[in-house]
């Protein structure tokens, strides 16, 4: 069996998808409303997906945002699909209910990234659940 071949890989490869989504977003939607945020995330994701399926053989173009917001919604987007594609194939491979906790563990994820990169702050009861979210994630995954 590969690497690649493991539910458990594509499941904390989504997890860390998504964490980074959350962290792009909010970088990205400091000057842009954030619904126009979210379509601008959606159409990359189109796109992506329009690419792979050019790519595979299975497939038959915003002036008014800054550089820098459209770069970092550019990344949430991207970090969006690939969530979704670890998610789906992770879930091929497994069971729902081991991928669905393994992948909210970008729970835990978004509240590290949050701490390291955008200098948020948590009280000891915030990682007390960031940590019990982590125990249960694994917990109900565990067979």
């Amino acid at each position: 069996m590969s690497l690649w071949s493991s539910w458990q890989i594509w499941a904390v490869l989504s997890a860390l998808c998504a964490a980074l989504t959350a962290i792009f977003a909010k970088i990205g939607i400091e000057n842009v409303n954030s619904d126009f945020a979210t379509f601008i995330r959606t159409i990359v994701i189109l796109v992506t997906l329009a690419f792979i399926l050019l790519a595979t053989g299975q497939f038959q173009s915003p002036a008014t945002i800054s550089g820098r917001t459209y770069f970092f919604l550019l990344l949430s987007g991207l970090a969006t699909g690939a969530s979704w594609i670890c998610y789906f194939r992770a879930l091929k491979i497994g069971q729902a209910s081991q991928v669905a906790p393994i992948d909210k563990l970008s729970v835990v994820l978004v509240a590290l990234f949050g701490v390291a990169f955008l200098g948020e702050r948590l009280s000891a009861p915030n990682w007390l659940g960031v940590a019990l979210i982590a125990v249960g994630a694994v917990l109900v995954a565990y067979r």
